[in-house]
């Protein structure tokens, strides 16, 4: 009988360990948000900002005129559980708030 050729066979190799990891993207910062609404007066909502955040007169005064008429703003942003805690503090106050990721 005849000697049957088998032709090599190439066997892929695992990369490193170091190269089969894809590198993470630096954390998205996370960002909370304040919505507009029809109960809190503008002088209250400034005054949280003041109170909550530290911000200045004129910042905290800003951010309620882009909540007033924008609809919204981002009134801090960090880390996920910083923002999580600032969610929670402006329903606290009594303002509508939510958590996203700061794209």
């Amino acid at each position: 009988m005849g000697e049957v050729s088998v032709a090599p066979v190439e066997i892929e190799r695992p990369e490193s360990a170091e190269q089969s990891f894809a590198v993470p993207e630096p954390d998205v910062p996370w960002a909370t948000v304040v919505h507009n609404d029809p109960v809190n007066l503008m002088s209250y909502v400034t005054y949280v900002f003041q109170a909550y955040f530290g911000y200045p007169k004129d910042k905290a005064h800003k951010l309620m005129l882009d909540v007033h008429h924008k609809g919204r703003a981002v009134v801090s942003s960090g880390t996920r559980e910083e923002m999580e805690r600032d969610v929670q503090a402006m329903h606290g106050y009594g303002l509508w708030a939510t958590l996203t990721q700061d794209r």
